[in-house]
């Protein structure tokens, strides 16, 4: 079996969100030891002291809650935590499951002060999750009503007087793919999603250790599609290539390897 882990190079803080989100019910509030965490981030290449602030990191980002119990530490998902990570869900596991059709679309501006470069940040992160592409600077176009979520979103950032919003619809009259590929990089997409594929393909996992670093290496490198598919109308634009084949892969195995990775991860968190 090929190395699991060759070419994985994931940010410690980024990964640990991973594996809550992976094996943690946040409507339980479930405590998970930080022992454990940290031999699972070893099992990814990351030394004791990385592990450990990262942890810190996420915990100062009110990302993650910590309690203490004697010597041990646990640590909670905070609401802040589960409502990113319910987020995450609802466009990972709908991403391409349906063709899309014309239907609203969403143009965003900014002019967000140099001195809140952090919060601006922040911003073209979110707006690239949830599909827009940068059509100059401060201009995101998505092919999706977004409002709803632009709202919460500069709300929470605090910069809703910096941010404007218009809804609307292409014109039919004008070659509106070929703009399309100047926002969107879709033939590297199609490249992204053919290697996915190619990766991920025929696997077969010997152990439960094994199971757990398959599918958790699985979902964090899906989860980099909905950065980069803005999923436009397919009577608009061709869906890329490979797209199917990999969001059938990922919602057959995922599933598959659930259990015995679920059973190692509560094994390794348990004190």
């Amino acid at each position: 079996m090929p190395d699991l882990l060759r070419g994985f190079d994931p940010a410690p803080q980024d990964l640990v969100l991973t594996l809550l989100g992976a094996y943690v019910n946040p409507r339980r509030r479930r405590r998970v030891w930080s022992g454990g965490l940290v031999r699972l981030l070893d099992e990814f290449g990351f030394s004791p002291g990385a592990a450990r602030v990262a942890l810190n990191r996420l915990a100062a980002r009110d990302l993650l809650e910590p309690t203490r119990k004697g010597r041990l530490v646990h640590y909670t998902l905070t609401l802040r935590a589960i409502s990113v990570l319910a987020e995450g869900d609802q466009r990972i596991f709908t991403l391409g499951r349906s063709p899309r059709r014309r239907a609203k679309w969403t143009v965003l501006w900014h002019a967000i002060p140099e001195h809140r470069r952090d919060a601006r940040a922040r911003l073209v992160r979110r707006l690239r999750f949830l599909g827009f592409g940068s059509m100059q600077d401060g201009t995101w176009l998505a092919a999706h009503d977004r409002e709803r979520e632009v709202a919460e979103l500069v709300k929470e950032l605090g910069v809703a007087e910096h941010v404007g919003v218009m809804l609307g619809r292409p014109s039919t009259e004008v070659d509106f793919a070929a703009w399309a590929m100047r926002v969107w990089d879709l033939d590297g997409l199609a490249e992204r999603y053919k290697a996915f594929v190619i990766q991920f393909r025929g696997q077969v996992v010997r152990d439960d250790r094994q199971a757990l670093l398959l599918r958790s290496r699985l979902v964090h490198t899906f989860r980099e599609f909905p950065f980069l598919d803005p999923e436009l109308p397919e009577d608009l634009v061709p869906a890329p290539h490979y797209r199917a084949d990999a969001v059938w892969l990922f919602h057959d195995l995922y599933p598959a390897l659930a259990p015995a990775a679920q059973r190692y991860f509560d094994e390794v968190t348990t004190p």
